[in-house]
């Protein structure tokens, strides 16, 4: 084998090994885990929402080497307590788009931050206080940030950690009269874990 037939396999083996870049115009998806840790206030004091466990995907895009949208997409159902006794659940839909900027894209090791807008819509409530129904406001918009890292298996599969805090409200109300029984902030953290890939 001659010197260029040494160099162009040489080339091309190290080529095989890089590790996978995002660049301008890339498109990533991930599958991801995430653990709902609310941080529960309410103007009654004894509201409860429980901590849940549900995958997500996401999607993002990228706009420079270093600058991407994500968005993320994933549903879930809570049990809504008063005073430590479950009053029923409620699932809810929260969408969140985040503007990132990627500290080294081009490494192994990709950290990121990002922060941006989260529309919550709720829905099948199935929530009662003895023989009362409880209502909930069906939709909420609020800030999220965001910070987390890539972390490059080849040019295409890629690990990711995740970690978001999404800001969500709503109000609770008599089911019968629609008049307001508490505000509702549940402000979750938010830490994800999983696999994406470049495409």
């Amino acid at each position: 084998m001659n010197n260029a037939m040494k160099l162009a396999v040489t080339g091309a083996v190290m080529a095989m090994a890089l590790p996978a870049q995002a660049d301008q115009g890339d498109w990533l998806a991930r599958a991801r885990i995430l653990d709902i840790r609310p941080s529960v206030s309410s103007s009654i004091g004894t509201l409860g929402v429980s901590n849940e466990v549900t995958p997500e995907v996401d999607f993002s895009y990228f706009f420079t080497d270093n600058i991407a949208t994500e968005l993320i997409l994933a549903t879930q159902r809570h049990t809504v307590t008063v005073g430590g006794a479950s009053v029923g659940n409620v699932s809810h839909l929260p969408p969140t788009l985040t503007l990132q900027y990627h500290f080294m894209p081009k490494e192994t090791f990709r950290p990121y931050v990002g922060a941006g807008l989260n529309y919550t819509r709720f829905y099948n409530a199935s929530l009662a206080l003895g023989a009362t129904p409880l209502t909930v406001d069906k939709n909420s918009w609020g800030g999220a940030v965001q910070a987390g890292f890539d972390y490059a298996l080849d040019k295409k599969w890629f690990l990711n950690f995740d970690v978001k805090k999404i800001w969500i409200s709503t109000n609770v109300n008599n089911g019968l009269t629609g008049a307001q029984i508490s505000s509702l902030k549940i402000d979750p953290v938010i830490i994800g874990v999983g696999v994406g890939m470049k495409f």
